[in-house]
């Protein structure tokens, strides 16, 4: 090992003097940090751990440097993909460029200040405002995601299982469901601004969000509100257009099944079909993949939320609090791969517009081309 000096004062600098280790010296505590200016925001249940090594912080910006990155490459793609090819600008694909535009406004309004933090010390170096206009914003596009998926997931649940019965999808109608998503997402989070909960740093102090560490019922309701209609009411609506989708889908392979007994044949399906799954089973697929995704994603950071209200706070470290928030954050990389850019329509385009990816994908029979239904429910199907 070695070791190194740096100029400065303070136990930042004391942080990076290496004697055999890499970190703060013995009996700093994370409050010898924090600005002045921020020392009033951060919550006492913060103060009374030790600074977690500079290293960590230093991996968590490179982290997020590369989701802030694939964020805006995928993210990106799909909305030039979109304003570029004219057959894709349907009702459906509305929703899909909602989620990928309010995804990129999450990563490009989050990812600079947290990394400048990270690579900057490790605590938040900016104004007070700041803080709350960061955490604020990461609601309002975090929100909007959500709900994005929830109107996704009706979209499928509305061809698949309602079929012609289903309420056609206009583009007024997706419009009506992007400004739902919109409005919803702004107004459950500028309350903190109106006094009701409030906006802080959390954790590591890289990052700000909401207060779910203080016990009186003006900040417990606030977070409790947002728990149930940000998280459960999602989840709940998310799991029966799947669930139903898969139950639809069940009920279909065995009436093909029974149809193709009573006819005497193994199967009822095409010889391309029967090599592979069946369009069917490559749906269900789906369905659980943005399920467990999405309970992935989520559910950590609302058990975190829940226990800091209602349970013992003692679990609760800078780390254990770090993780999923940026469990939730990586929603943005992948929701471009799995609701656009993984289809075959999408695909097409960027075959088109982007020859340099080497993307290679058959084009559909012009049925599929002139098929009014939804692009992602569609493009399974076939």
């Amino acid at each position: 090992m070695f070791s190194r000096v740096f100029n400065g004062t303070g136990p930042q600098a004391l942080a990076r003097t290496v004697d055999l280790s890499f970190g703060y010296p013995d009996g700093v505590v994370i409050s010898d940090l924090v600005p002045d200016h921020m020392r009033d925001l951060v919550h006492p249940h913060w103060m009374q751990f030790p600074p977690v090594n500079p290293m960590v912080h230093y991996i968590l910006g490179v982290v997020y440097l590369i989701l802030g990155t694939a964020a805006i490459c995928g993210n990106g793609m799909v909305l030039y993909v979109f304003l570029k090819t004219k057959n894709l600008r349907t009702p459906n694909n509305m929703l899909v460029v909602n989620l990928s535009f309010s995804d990129l406004c999450m990563l490009l309004s989050q990812f600079p200040w947290f990394t400048w933090n990270c690579f900057m010390g490790g605590v938040w170096y900016f104004s007070p405002l700041m803080c709350e206009i960061y955490a604020c914003t990461g609601a309002i596009t975090g929100l909007c995601s959500l709900w994005s998926l929830v109107f996704i997931s009706y979209d499928r649940y509305n061809v698949i299982v309602r079929g012609m019965n289903g309420t056609k999808l206009t583009s007024g109608l997706a419009f009506a469901m992007i400004l739902f998503c919109w409005t919803y997402a702004t107004i459950m989070s500028i309350f903190p601004f109106i006094g009701w909960g409030r906006y802080i740093p959390e954790g590591i102090l890289d990052s700000c969000s909401f207060d779910y560490l203080t016990r009186d019922w003006q900040i417990r309701s606030h977070g409790l509100c947002l728990f149930i209609f940000c998280y459960c009411v999602p989840l709940f609506c998310i799991a029966f257009f799947y669930v139903s989708i898969i139950k639809a889908i069940c009920a279909h392979e065995a009436a093909m099944r029974a149809q193709a007994k009573k006819m005497n044949v193994s199967n009822l399906r095409t010889n391309g079909e029967s090599e592979g799954d069946s369009a069917e089973v490559r749906i269900a697929k789906v369905a659980v993949t943005n399920v467990s995704l999405w309970l992935i994603c989520w559910t950590p950071y609302a058990a975190i939320v829940m226990q800091g209200m209602f349970f013992n706070q003692a679990g609760i470290t800078p780390l254990v609090s770090m993780l999923p928030a940026l469990l939730a954050k990586s929603a943005s990389c992948y929701n471009p791969m799995i609701y656009a850019i993984s289809h075959p329509r999408y695909r097409l385009a960027l075959q088109k517009e982007l020859p340099w990816l080497c993307i290679h994908e058959a084009a559909p029979s012009s049925k599929a081309s002139n098929d009014s239904q939804s692009t992602v429910t569609k493009d399974e199907k076939e």
